[in-house]
């Protein structure tokens, strides 16, 4: 079953790139006394997430902070250097933090992993937006499979209004 509004979200590790190389950080470090707005995609660098999802996080980071969001944070189901690469290549790097779930567990402790086997892209994040207010889930928007829209940097603006 997957985490609702109103759960607190699950203790969990992911991996960022820091400046001397790979990093740890922890949920309580993410979470802990902010306002989180996570969003997961199936993988960097394929089409409607390179071309859609991440774009509108970027493009719209002044507006989503300046309604009270601390940390704008990417997840996906792939390693730290693809993750730095692909934040570095949408110039995401000073609006969104992108975090590696380099094999799914925390998609899996979500309830919100996906298996893109038929794909050739084993386990993945299913496609989701969580607001987290100090550690605790206040909005959760899922898009179904193939689908883009409810988990939007617009819909995400609206939801903050």
């Amino acid at each position: 079953m997957p985490i609702s509004k109103g759960d607190r979200m699950p203790n969990g590790t992911f991996t960022r790139m820091g400046d001397a190389g790979p990093e740890f950080i922890s949920t309580d470090e993410l979470f802990a006394g902010k306002k989180v707005l996570l969003f997961s995609v199936p993988g960097a660098f394929t089409p409607t997430c390179t071309a859609r999802h991440l774009p509108g996080y970027v493009d719209n980071a002044t507006a989503i902070k300046g309604r009270g969001v601390d940390t704008i944070a990417c997840m996906a189901v792939n390693d730290v250097f693809v993750m730095a690469a692909w934040g570095k290549s949408a110039n995401a790097e000073d609006d969104v933090l992108m975090l590696a779930d380099g094999n799914g567990t925390y998609a899996s402790v979500l309830g919100l992993a996906s298996d893109s086997s038929a794909f050739g892209m084993g386990i993945r994040a299913q496609r989701f937006s969580i607001l987290v207010d100090h550690g605790v889930v206040t909005q959760l928007n899922i898009d179904p499979r193939g689908a883009f829209g409810q988990t939007s940097a617009e819909t995400a603006l609206k939801q903050l209004a």
